[in-house]
């Protein structure tokens, strides 16, 4: 039975951290919405409570009933998870003085006990609450304090329960990683035996029980997810997997006929649709950002399911989901953070059945789970791109004269990126999680060349660095590298007589412009 450690969602934005560091362990982990404790939880070796947007104060606030796993189930709380226990357990917790946020630096540890083994005093951690914990409950003692914070972490003295008031699974704390492992491996008893090899040996295996003789069909994008998805359908049933590659004529420049040849060589059944005169057509006019993702979206679907029409003994339509793409689509607070495409079920009109591989993995796992299958680099360490493509980077109107613009400007830029050779002798594209230029169409700005004046578009080149998209910082690229691209830029694109650098991080802004 494979052992897992149950992520007990309260709505915080760094849940899905707490589940990448856990599976950073080897160690299969599940995020579920807070009040969803599964009933059958005998592969279940540890619970995690994350942190929360509310106070243990609010009326609105969430509640959970602990009976199922406390005393039984070894418990981490986190931030609101640790005020919420020491609540109900009856201890206080209080407004603090002053919001605690940012460094801090444990000043007293408690090295005796198992959540703090290999931790060093005066260790860097990261706080991020309004409340704080002002008496504990009965049976329970401090382990860890700062200066501000009496009880940064507290145990049970009769009850495997551990809490802390900080966030073990940010960078910011920089042992966070050893306190995760103390727990996972060390308290739970993780046997360590998640990983990519694996996932593939037992996920081939429940494909090939699930599926049998049965046609399947996936839309492909191009993209890392639905490019690994294939691979692994592929290895699990072969020629019984039909895949569609539908050309919005959004995609960058001669991408389609590249991805096309990189799925040849994979051996894999593609059609390759080109639907861009229609695209475009439905586009003409339409300026708002939402509009113009919902008609992409809603043609990309007509256009996949004219053509999954024509395979008519097809059983199931697999997705390249992600776990990210669904825990962002839990409306675990009231707002869902993103809608994703590939979240919400099938067409009423299609009679197929779901089949999601890859719907437990994180980003970089479905890039382990690439390599494993000995996919190209090119293909799997691709940066992420959206689906609507360049649609979601010409603001106003699109064009296809706008789109050959971006292609040959985004070009530039990321061929650059793959040709700069950084200090220790790494490309610069791989120091970056995702890069791309924007089209500011709505704008013109005036320049001069030659002996000319121009009145021409400027272009955004927008680079950053992430883990794992939630958050993400720009990228500080070498200056003498954005020269060179920006000559290039100016010099090589007719259109473009201005570029600028986007130096805003997620948040608050977001990582495409659109």
């Amino acid at each position: 039975m494979q052992q897992k450690i149950v992520i007990l969602d309260f709505g915080s934005q760094t849940t899905q951290l707490i589940g990448r560091r856990i599976r950073e362990l080897d160690t299969f982990c599940e995020i579920l919405p807070y009040d969803k404790f599964p009933a059958d939880d005998a592969s279940v070796i540890g619970v995690i409570l994350s942190g929360s947007p509310y106070s243990v104060h609010d009326s609105a606030r969430f509640k959970v009933d602990l009976k199922p796993f406390i005393g039984r189930i070894p418990v981490l709380g986190i931030c609101y998870g640790a005020q919420y226990m020491a609540d109900i357990f009856g201890g206080q917790v209080d407004q603090a003085n002053t919001r605690e946020y940012g460094r801090a630096n444990l000043e007293h540890i408690d090295a005796a006990d198992p959540l703090f083994k290999g931790i060093e005093k005066n260790s860097q951690v990261w706080m991020s609450h309004g409340d704080t914990i002002t008496v504990l409950p009965a049976d329970y003692h401090a382990i860890a304090s700062t200066a501000d914070v009496k009880y940064a972490a507290y145990a049970g003295s009769k009850l495997p329960v551990w809490a802390v008031q900080f966030h073990p699974e940010v960078f910011h704390t920089t042992q966070g990683a050893q306190l995760l492992k103390n727990f996972v491996v060390d308290i739970c008893g993780s046997r360590q035996e998640w990983s990519a090899a694996s996932f593939v040996e037992t996920t081939v295996a429940e494909l090939r029980r699930q599926l049998g003789n049965d046609r399947v069909i996936l839309g492909l994008s191009g993209g890392v997810d639905s490019s690994v998805c294939a691979t692994l359908l592929h290895k699990a049933i072969g020629q019984n997997l039909t895949c569609i590659f539908v050309d919005h004529g959004m995609l960058r420049k001669d991408e389609f006929h590249q991805v096309m040849d990189a799925y040849s060589d994979l051996g894999l059944n593609v059609i390759g649709v080109d639907a861009s005169e229609k695209f475009f057509s439905d586009l003409k006019g339409i300026t708002d950002p939402e509009q113009k993702r919902k008609l992409i979206g809603r043609d990309f679907v007509e256009i996949f399911n004219a053509q999954a029409k024509h395979i008519t003994d097809a059983k199931w339509l697999a997705q390249g989901t992600i776990y990210p793409d669904r825990i962002e689509s839990l409306n675990i607070t009231g707002k869902t953070i993103k809608s994703h495409h590939n979240v919400g079920g099938l067409p009423k009109d299609m009679k197929l059945r779901l089949c999601e591989p890859l719907k437990w993995l994180f980003k970089d796992e479905v890039r382990r789970v690439g390599r494993e299958l000995g996919m190209p680099e090119r293909l799997i360490g691709r940066h992420p791109f959206p689906g609507p493509g360049l649609g979601v980077r010409i603001l106003g109107e699109i064009t296809p004269e706008k789109v050959a613009i971006l292609q040959e400007a985004d070009d530039i830029f990321i061929e650059g990126l793959h040709r700069w050779i950084d200090e220790d002798g790494s490309p610069l594209y791989d120091k970056v999680w995702q890069a791309g230029v924007v089209l500011l169409s709505t704008v013109r700005s005036v320049g001069v060349m030659g002996d000319e004046r121009t009145y021409e578009h400027p272009v955004a080149l927008r680079a950053v660095t992430s883990t794992d998209a939630m958050t993400a910082d720009w990228a500080r690229l070498p200056y003498e590298f954005l020269a060179k691209v920006s000559n290039e830029i100016i010099n090589k694109v007719k259109g473009v007589n201005r570029v600028c650098y986007d130096i805003s991080s997620k948040p608050p802004s977001t990582i495409e412009w659109e």
